[in-house]
């Protein structure tokens, strides 16, 4: 187990890190798919691991170092390959965040559609004052990200793993007030969208059953 809180002042780390019951059956299972020698393969699948278990044990999703060495024990590879990809990629955190982690997109399909009335909601309702801050209260952490690969239903609130969509500011307050409750509403496009159809719904083959090509 770690042994620091979540919310430890700056980017305090563990100075140890054992993996837990749960975890070890999840590595089982991820390490068996690979074959004898490219286990170091399991790389990502592991830090998922630790940052899952770092949120059960602490209230805080992140990936922190003695994790990763501890990964490159089980997988036979350096640690420092380990550290290369948990920085490599946005969806690891490598120091301690909220227990909600805001993450905003603002590449420019949603900038244009509004991303920093978002960003403005988002710091007005936590008190956070920047990107990569955490509340005062432990409870929000807010990253700026790049695209999602969302942008027909932009701007995009990501919380945690789940995607709010076609936000603005109105509908970002509404969501942090629930989550401030322990409501989760459901993921997805806050204004009803079908998946990524256009406002109202689809706007083709609408009439399936007429005959629209003429003739006799």
């Amino acid at each position: 187990m770690a042994d620091s809180s979540a919310h430890d002042a700056g980017e305090a780390q563990p100075t140890s890190f054992s993996f837990d019951d749960e975890s070890n059956a999840e590595i089982a299972v991820i390490v068996a798919k690979y074959p004898a020698g490219k286990q170091a393969s399991g790389v990502i699948p592991l830090l998922y691991v630790v940052q899952k278990q770092m949120k059960r044990q602490t209230g805080s999703a992140w990936v922190p170092r003695v994790a990763m060495d501890e990964i490159g024990r089980v997988l036979d590879m350096p640690p420092i390959r380990v550290y290369e990809v948990a920085t490599f990629y946005l969806m690891f955190n490598t120091k301690p965040v909220g227990t909600f982690h805001l993450q905003v997109c603002t590449t420019t399909p949603c900038w244009l559609r509004g991303s920093d009335d978002v960003v403005a909601a988002c710091k007005s309702e936590t008190g956070i004052t920047g990107f990569g801050e955490t509340s005062a209260d432990g409870v929000f952490t807010m990253t700026e990200v790049e695209c999602l690969g969302a942008c027909v239903n932009a701007p995009i609130l990501q919380v945690d793993d789940d995607f709010y969509e076609d936000m603005d500011a109105e509908s970002t307050k509404t969501l942090l007030a629930a989550l401030r409750r322990g409501e989760r509403p459901k993921p997805g496009s806050v204004i009803g969208r079908q998946t990524s159809a256009p406002v109202g719904g689809p706007a083709t083959l609408t009439n399936i059953g007429s005959n629209t090509q003429g003739g006799d």
